[in-house]
């Protein structure tokens, strides 16, 4: 098997400064694509750059989150449950698991979604910001709703099929093996394509962590890539006064623009015998047999 790997741009349309970044990568073919966020406040500019270009390569990221105190959202429809005390999203995924209640979420999904398709923007696929829909924090998975839509749409899924265990976020968590298979398992059996992979690396600036030392860790990787299609998401964004006074670890964000520029990097794809691909491949090559599928999901409930 090929070694296919997606680098998608999450967080366009959160800022002016991660727009231009964004968009300067995508013009650049840089990387496999873009998911944007239709409650942040720079929405329209990424919205109205991407229908003008016809872009093929933007998703939609499913936001239910405002995670930063100095830059902050509101839910679509203004459903109370969506919200703090603060009239925002919550910060954090646990907040929302307990605050929200399930029809608001679906009807916020829905408005999402509609704001996006009315922007005239083609969408390529679905994911979901700070991992908010698939229950870490608390059990409470919002996965099947957002399948659900997700089928409606006829779009491909940020899921992921396999544990990487080299992972440095996923491989830790334990008992994730169940969830994953029945999250796939219901995503094959609803038509919804995804990844083999999903591979993250840490959001925050490590300890004495430098661009150069950032760099080569995303370089090993490359060399570990496993077989099949595999997803990376970074958070690029313009070097911003602003944003490095008030965004925590805004500087990591330059580093994720400057990243797929940097011939070491270009270099390593190549020398690794990776592919990029995006999520047109996954829709159209990881399509799997739904009868059976359904079969394999009743088991996995059974267990």
């Amino acid at each position: 098997m090929s070694r296919r790997l997606i680098i998608n741009c999450d967080d366009f349309g959160q800022s002016p400064p991660m727009n231009q970044a964004i968009m300067h990568l995508l013009e650049e073919g840089k990387v496999s694509s873009a998911t944007i966020m239709a409650v942040a406040p720079a929405f329209e500019e990424a919205a109205a750059w991407s229908a003008r270009r016809r872009q093929p390569n933007v998703g939609i990221h499913l936001t239910m989150t405002s995670e930063f105190d100095k830059l902050r959202w509101s839910s679509l429809t203004g459903h109370p449950s969506l919200h703090d005390e603060s009239g925002h999203q919550y910060k954090t995924v646990k907040e929302f698991e307990l605050g929200s209640q399930t029809k608001a979420v679906v009807k916020e999904i829905d408005a999402q979604y509609q704001r996006v398709k009315k922007s005239g923007i083609v969408i390529s696929h679905v994911d979901n910001h700070m991992g908010s829909l698939y229950g870490m924090e608390t059990g409470r998975s919002l996965i099947p709703q957002a399948l659900w839509k997700t089928t409606r749409w006829g779009l491909p899924s940020r899921l992921f099929r396999y544990i990487y265990v080299e992972d440095p976020l996923l491989g830790s968590l334990k008992n994730i093996e169940c969830p994953v298979a029945l999250a796939s398992g219901l995503a094959d059996t609803l038509g919804v394509q995804i990844p083999d992979y999903l591979l993250s690396h840490p959001f925050h600036i490590l300890e004495g962590e430098t661009y150069d030392s950032f760099k080569q860790s995303i370089i090993e990787k490359l060399y570990k890539l496993p077989e099949g299609v595999s997803e990376t998401y970074i958070h690029p964004g313009m070097e911003d006064s602003w944003m490095l006074a008030n965004i925590p670890d805004w500087e990591k964000r330059v580093w994720e623009s400057r990243l797929p520029f940097d011939d070491d990097f270009a270099y390593a794809i190549r020398d690794a015998g990776v592919i990029l691909t995006d999520y047109r491949y996954v829709q159209e090559q990881l399509k799997s047999p739904r009868l059976p599928a359904a079969f394999r999901l009743l088991r996995e409930l059974m267990k």
